[in-house]
């Protein structure tokens, strides 16, 4: 083990971290806003369990975006068309639980099977092909980020107009039906704007690791709170510190920045969880006496 190899590759940047932090300065606010809009739907992801249907997505992006590559097409519109089928898909026929999963395990393998055969057709560059599984938040463009603002800034308008029906259906959808709450549409709905997250997740940090913002942050932040609003607001904070803090640790060495993100995130979640263990243990042993 090469121990200087090893600090080079954490640390060789740290004399040029001014410029560095200058040249990626989209890639911090891709990764501000990403982590924001993630954590926010992914407070309703995991209410309605459904961790499960954001890998699926990915995967149908991931495949979508293979094709525009192949064909020369932008691969953001790819990736989105790709999303969004596999949304319609899901939240069209998965109205149950069982067929949900059943839906999603039959997309997973087609979709990926799908992205590495354009992969394999794909006769360009090699890094090209490998940033849709890793993501390539460092080298974000102004016009990306531009994507990013406005599909992120469309999500969360449509979240804060259906927040009290999505809410009501995501935590009791039987009452919520009982009570006129049109669920299928609500639903669908969701997907869809899961779908256009999902998406944008995929182009940034990866088809293979876009659940650390979307998923990872919510589950965090229902460790430690309970409110309507402290859970998803906290669940925002815990995306943008993963997605933020990742890349400003990143710039300082030569690694790809999605292990970061990963494993803050996984970090904080972790933090939370011996926080509620605690806080529970607490409250049990008040409650006894």
């Amino acid at each position: 083990m090469n121990w200087d190899a090893i600090y080079d590759a954490l640390f060789g940047g740290l004399p040029y971290y001014g410029q560095i932090l200058a040249l990626v300065s989209n890639s911090v606010w891709a990764g501000a806003v990403l982590g924001l809009i993630g954590g926010l739907i992914g407070v309703f992801v995991i209410q309605r369990d459904m961790a499960f249907a954001v890998h699926g997505i990915s995967e149908l992006s991931f495949a979508g975006a293979a094709a525009a590559l192949l064909i020369g097409a932008d691969v953001v519109s790819g990736s989105i068309v790709g999303s969004l089928v596999a949304a319609a898909i899901i939240g069209w026929l998965g109205a149950r639980a069982r067929d949900r999963n059943s839906i999603i395990g039959v997309l997973m393998p087609f979709g990926l099977g799908l992205g590495i055969l354009f992969l394999a057709l794909y006769d360009g560059r090699s890094a090209s092909s490998f940033s849709l599984l890793t993501g390539q938040i460092v080298s974000v463009q102004s016009s990306q980020l531009g994507w990013l603002i406005g599909i992120s800034a469309f999500v969360l308008i449509a979240l804060l107009l259906v927040w009290r029906p999505l809410r009501f259906d995501s935590l009791d959808p039987q009452s919520a039906a009982a009570r006129g709450v049109p669920t299928t549409g609500v639903s669908l709905w969701f997907m869809l704007l899961l779908g256009l997250t999902v998406a944008v997740a995929v182009h940034i940090i990866g088809a293979l690791l876009v659940m650390a913002l979307l998923v990872t942050p919510a589950a965090a932040a229902m460790r430690v709170a309970s409110g309507s609003l402290s859970v998803p607001l906290l669940s925002a904070v815990f995306g943008f510190i993963s997605a933020v803090g990742g890349i400003l640790l990143a710039i300082a060495g030569t690694l790809p920045v999605s292990p970061y993100i990963t494993t803050l995130s996984f970090l904080i979640y972790v933090v939370c969880r011996i926080i509620g263990a605690r806080r529970d243990r607490v409250t049990i042993a008040k409650i006894a006496k």
